[in-house]
């Protein structure tokens, strides 16, 4: 069945800034250059500004950009990185390729982001970092996390993939740690038009290295100082994302309506709504509930004609890719169940409050159903 509330209008997006996606393709069109140009380092100054950092650095990919990350900080065999047992297997991935091994770290119940409580009892003298993930466009609590860190000598890495634009203490994601990965995949709340990443930081150091990293371990034509890799943003993408970039805290802000219309019809119903802790204003990239009944009432929808989704129904642990691995004996009972509970409902800054009241009342008839 057609979806009458589709989980995410990408198109919708695209129609509304057709002229300014029209007006940077005929830019780079017409320059006749294609990588690393004026659109990325015009575009990496315009986001370094809004995130309120020194430097950005585009990248391939967010997976890349976490990964640069690592090796730039000189992360790789022997360490370890403490991760959320509950993510999108990048997170895990970007330690994976670094070399070093990812140590799970169980997430609050009530926002699905990594639990500060349970940091320390993972530490052990191999644990180099911690990486903690803004999941659902809500930062994590980091500042007894970077406390943490501090106590005892370990990197912070945001992946913020999904929290463009989120604050923490009024702070935008980006700066709350040594270093931040972005993902610009069109799903985003900052999406190019295909595959973008950006690594954004205060540290000069570092930037120097991720953007050597990043074209080859290369800063000058043929001269290469370390075996580096092909992962850059492209001209025309980051064209695309300087338009979106000029509407991304409006259309957060209509996200924010959407999910306050989705508290207010679904309080007091049979799932369990998403928290949010005082000092962090999310973006909403997902709208998550939970609810037991997710097989039965996800059915309903979707023969309603309402797009809902799981994020995520497989932890990173639980996977194949790493089963033969220590991470795989790692008791985590908490991202086991949200595994099999989570649900996502429709949202996205063109959902109209009518398709949403279209969502909430098949989702009460669902649940009243199941």
């Amino acid at each position: 069945m057609t979806a009458i509330v589709p989980f995410l209008d990408i198109a919708a997006g695209n129609r509304e800034l057709h002229l300014e996606l029209d007006a940077a393709y005929a830019r780079v069109i017409q320059s006749g250059w294609f990588i690393l140009g004026s659109e990325v380092s015009t575009f990496e100054r315009e986001f370094a500004a809004y995130c309120g950092a020194e430097h950005c650095i585009g990248v391939g990919n967010g997976l890349d950009a976490l990964h640069l990350i690592l090796r730039a900080l000189d992360i790789g065999p022997g360490d370890e990185v403490l991760v959320p047992s509950n993510t999108f297997i990048a997170t895990w991935l970007a330690v994976t390729h670094a070399g070093a091994t990812p140590v799970p770290v169980e997430p609050l119940a009530a926002t699905h982001n990594i639990d500060p409580a349970r940091i320390e009892a993972a530490i052990t003298p191999r644990t180099r970092a911690i990486m903690p993930v803004h999941l659902y466009g809500q930062p994590a609590d980091m500042a007894p996390i970077t406390q943490i860190a501090a106590k005892h000598g370990l990197k912070v890495i945001e992946d913020a993939a999904q929290a463009h634009g989120a604050t923490y203490l009024g702070k935008r994601t980006g700066t709350l740690g040594d270093a931040a990965a972005f993902s610009f995949y069109p799903g985003k709340n900052l999406g190019a038009l295909g595959d973008g990443g950006a690594v954004v930081t205060n540290d000069s150091t570092l930037a120097d290295r991720v953007r050597d990293l990043s074209n080859y371990g290369s800063r000058q034509k043929y001269v290469h100082d370390s075996a580096g890799y092909n992962t850059r943003l492209d001209e025309l993408q980051a064209a695309f994302l300087r338009a979106k970039l000029s509407v991304l805290d409006d259309w957060n802000a209509r996200r924010n309506v959407v999910a306050e219309h989705y508290f207010k019809r679904l309080t007091g119903a049979d799932v369990v709504l998403p928290a949010v802790i005082d000092a962090a204003r999310p973006v909403w990239h997902l709208y998550v509930v939970r609810t037991r009944k997710r097989e039965r009432v996800m059915r309903v929808l979707a023969e309603a004609g309402i797009g809902v989704q799981i994020h995520y129904p497989i932890p990173p642990g639980r996977s194949a890719a790493y089963a033969e691995t220590s991470a795989a004996k790692v008791d985590c009972p908490l991202a086991d169940t949200l595994s099999r509970e989570v649900m996502s409902l429709p949202i996205g800054p063109h959902l109209t409050i009518e398709q949403v009241d279209l969502v909430c009342e098949a989702l009460l008839a669902a649940l009243d159903a199941a």
